[in-house]
């Protein structure tokens, strides 16, 4: 078994103090170096002239486009590499800002509802659409000429717009990393996931986890998708699709295996899936995933 890619993450000091509200860095480069990291810290990542380039962000990589903005939360692991990118003149502003500047009591105020919710997503990355980027991002150049409490108020301004621009994207699948249960998730829905996270390798029927949470399928189905978004199914199959992208990173496992592992009852299926969701098929995955290992390790 080879070393995971995971194991090897390095964890970033950011240059942002406890005294600070937020950091701003601003660049201007030929290439990506900085190697797949993490950090407690909020990060606003805007990037210009970098077409080709590859973003990674926890169990999700694609090639970005020639503008790039994204929110990546805490403890979320993320990267970009020059990959296929042969522009000179790469543009870089990156936005750190810690993840209490916003009280969690001060966050569930009615005017800061959508920027709640933003934050919420962000633990997965959100991608902006490139409406959203040519709209900011004047702001976003021009934030570091702001200074003191006007600094602070445009960048929740940013935020703000941002929180209800159309078209966001998420990146990583919602179970990359280990479910997070907040108080304010319903108990059925924290069962039916607890249920899901301990049983997804094995065959799991809509009648039984709906008998689980005392409900009718029908009923159990309109409820669960009212409160996650998403379908029983489509959330059975993230938890699958996201334990097998880990699987392909960290193990020598065939692909047969990872598909029988990960609760898929046949390879072919399981194929087909994944390219399906993740735009690429488990073999290409494994593959891209070691690329970006030899270029930090």
């Amino acid at each position: 078994m080879r070393d995971s890619l995971y194991d090897q993450i390095m964890k970033e000091i950011t240059p942002l103090t406890q005294t600070d509200c937020f950091t701003i860095a601003i660049r201007v480069k030929s290439n990506f170096h900085f190697p797949l990291h993490y950090h407690e810290e909020y990060e606003l990542n805007f990037i210009m002239n970098a077409k080709g380039a590859q973003r990674v962000v926890g169990d999700h990589i694609e090639e970005i486009d020639d503008l790039e903005l994204v929110l990546v939360g805490p403890n979320l692991p993320h990267a970009w590499f020059t990959h296929r990118c042969t522009s000179k003149e790469i543009r870089e502003i990156t936005i750190q800002f810690h993840k209490d500047l916003f009280d969690e009591k001060f966050l569930r105020r009615n005017q800061l509802s959508f920027i709640r919710m933003m934050f919420e997503k962000s633990l997965r990355g959100i991608l902006f659409s490139r409406e959203t980027i040519e709209h900011i991002m004047p702001r976003i150049m021009h934030l570091n000429q702001k200074q003191g409490f006007d600094s602070v108020l445009e960048l929740m301004s940013v935020l703000h717009d941002l929180s209800t621009s159309r078209n966001m994207r998420l990146l990583s699948s919602d179970s990359f990393q280990s479910l997070r249960f907040s108080q304010h998730t319903p108990p059925r829905i924290e069962r039916t996931l607890e249920y899901i996270d301990k049983h997804f390798n094995k065959p799991i029927t809509l009648a039984e986890v709906s008998k689980l949470n005392n409900m009718t399928e029908t009923a159990f189905s309109r409820y669960f998708r009212n409160k996650t978004g998403m379908t029983f199914i489509d959330s059975l199959t993230e938890k699958r699709l996201a334990h097998a992208s880990r699987l392909l990173m960290e193990t020598n496992l065939t692909i047969a295996e990872i598909a029988y592992k990960c609760g898929f009852n046949n390879i072919s299926n399981f194929n087909r899936i994944f390219k399906r969701r993740k735009g690429c098929t488990p073999r290409e995955y494994r593959e891209r995933y070691s690329e970006v290992s030899r270029i930090f390790i």
